[in-house]
């Protein structure tokens, strides 16, 4: 019913992508949407949220109007979630060919987007930090804005990005719609929505995490960063690794893994912050296409990126928070296929792993691999994996 309620030319794009019914999020969302309601909500990676904005969005702009510049914008915090976003624009909107997205965001280079952002265009997907930087070159007017839609909120926020958001939304038109979509609806993003939202219809749903039934998650006892090493090593001569992101606590680090890895003959890429798009780009192309079997990632990684070959992701250190632990292992059993998640953990690191348990509901299994075992003995007890003998160390 909820689909029904839209312009006909996008219910047949959903159709063509083979979706029947809406997810629970979407269910809610969307009428809501649709009477012009502000909206706070709650969702995760994977539940539909995209869709739960981008399809009331495509139907306000099935109606054209005079004038210039973005009707609807998108702030997102990451390039990659920026590329994802306006892809599923575009494919929502491909019978509907007066409808133009726009991406822009850090990294890309300014002529191609000046190119963009001449023609007209209706959606604009944007990173803030780039968006302010046309703005102030004199490329971008705000004034046609019509909905305002933050993706991510909680992420642009840990990221710095609570005053360009606010420099941004100030330039907007004050009878705006707002829509604020955050994993989680408490601390600052609850501040940033009661200033920047109109007396919003709040909406939560609560993680589901079946789609984790899918992902075994291992845990694995070390000692120090030379056991890390080891271990790493040992796992990535398994064939059953086809593919693997491998996360780090820094940027330093990741580079400093990926070259230690192809230099013992693993290929693999780095992926963070630090580089510019047209590496990261490279670097996910070279991933897809098989040129590199590992990639080396921070958690830039663990948003935005959807490539269904990862049979595993290997926490080499454990994530900060137990969110950023569950968007780190949904980058494998994506597609309705199986996964495994192993992290690393060492002593100091007990506490976390079991904060990530009574988060996901889910224990993980203690494993240790015969010749790998870590020197002092943790609170859990290991079941012990047939991995075989460690082959070969680090150079």
């Amino acid at each position: 019913m909820t689909f029904q309620l839209l312009n006909e030319k996008i219910q047949k794009a959903i159709q063509d992508l083979g979706h029947t019914t809406p997810t629970p999020i979407q269910e809610q969302a969307i009428p809501k949407v649709l009477e012009g309601c502000d909206l706070q909500a709650s969702a995760q990676t994977g539940t539909g949220k995209t869709a739960a904005f981008i399809l009331p969005a495509l139907n306000k702009l099935a109606t054209p109007a005079p004038g210039r510049g973005p009707r609807v914008l998108i702030l997102v915090p990451t390039r990659e979630l920026a590329m994802q976003v306006a892809n599923e624009s575009a494919k929502y909107s491909k019978h509907m060919p007066h409808i133009k997205t726009v991406c822009i965001y850090g990294g890309m280079p300014y002529p191609l987007q000046n190119k963009q952002l001449a023609k007209p265009y209706d959606i604009l997907v944007a990173t803030p930090g780039r968006l302010i930087d046309h703005i102030e070159r004199g490329r971008i007017q705000l004034s046609r804005v019509e909905m305002l839609i933050l993706d991510e909120a909680d992420r642009m926020l840990d990221m710095g990005f609570v005053e360009p958001v606010e420099h941004i939304a100030s330039l907007t038109p004050k009878n705006r719609q707002t829509l604020l979509f955050s994993a989680t609806l408490k601390g600052s993003v609850m501040s940033l929505s009661r200033r920047l939202l109109n007396d919003p219809l709040q909406i939560s749903i609560e993680p589901d995490y079946s789609a984790q039934a899918s992902i075994e998650q291992q845990v694995h006892t070390v000692d120090n960063i030379d056991h890390k090493y080891r271990l790493l090593d040992h796992l990535l001569n398994d064939a059953a690794l086809t593919q693997v992101i491998v996360f780090t606590a820094t940027k330093h680090q990741a580079d400093q893994l990926a070259d230690k890895l192809c230099v013992d003959g693993h290929p693999a890429g780095a992926l963070h912050g630090d580089m510019n798009q047209r590496q990261r780009t490279r670097t996910i192309a070279q991933l897809r296409k098989g040129a590199i079997r590992i990639l080396i990632a921070t958690d830039v990684a663990a948003r935005g990126i959807d490539i269904p070959a990862i049979s595993h992701v290997i926490n080499f250190d454990l994530p900060m928070s137990a969110e950023d632990y569950v968007h780190r292992i949904g980058r494998t059993g994506r597609a309705k296929a199986s996964g495994i998640a192993l992290s690393f953990a060492a002593h100091r690191d007990q506490r976390t792993v079991q904060q990530i348990e009574r988060f996901t509901g889910k224990k993980m299994t203690p494993i240790v691999i015969p010749g790998l075992e870590a020197k002092f003995k943790p609170q859990f007890k290991p079941h012990k994996k047939s991995w075989g003998p460690p082959r070969r160390r680090f150079r």
